[in-house]
């Protein structure tokens, strides 16, 4: 049974349950970069098993999706009330070639695109804050919202990158 808009929101919150989403998307990165140290090119790019992504597409995933963030974030602060579009997580990495994509390489543009968002989020004024966009899957996506949600977005995926490292080879 496929997950709900609303048990995935859930679900993200859990991950970030009383701690600060930002100071989160702030040390993502450095987190991130622990991770990928305990493993080589050849074995981020191998599926722990049919029809689950690899460490290498997870990363590319974490990296394409903080680049929608960002956009995501700017389309709502530049344009109060806009459409939300969302995006098949399966269709892009099947599209854009996430099995063959280097880990680093990803690694290196999602730090990039997460130190951009981040400073921006950090300008942001408490009425900023709560402006907001609509998404057709989840409805109204405030600011405050959307980093919540990304900064448990981190959490899930290094979460699967653990059990991943830690599964028996």
């Amino acid at each position: 049974m496929q997950e709900t808009s609303e048990q995935y929101r859930d679900r993200m919150y859990g991950y970030v349950q009383g701690r600060d989403p930002l100071k989160l998307q702030a040390a993502a990165p450095a987190k991130l970069a622990q991770l990928l140290k305990r493993t080589s090119p050849a074995k981020a790019r191998k599926r722990p098993a049919p029809g689950k992504w690899s460490i290498a597409e997870i990363v590319a995933h974490l990296a394409d999706t903080e680049l929608v963030i960002g956009c995501r974030l700017r389309m709502v602060l530049g344009a109060p009330g806009i459409s939300l579009q969302p995006f098949d997580q399966d269709a892009w990495a099947a599209a854009m070639s996430y099995g063959k994509r280097d880990a680093k390489k990803s690694f290196a543009q999602y730090r990039g695109f997460r130190e951009s968002n981040v400073a921006l989020l950090k300008l942001l004024t408490p009425e900023q804050w709560k402006q907001s966009g609509m998404h057709p899957e989840r409805g109204e996506q405030t600011i405050e919202t959307i980093a919540r949600m990304t900064a448990g977005h981190d959490l899930n995926h290094f979460s699967q990158i653990e059990r991943i490292l830690s599964a028996k080879k």
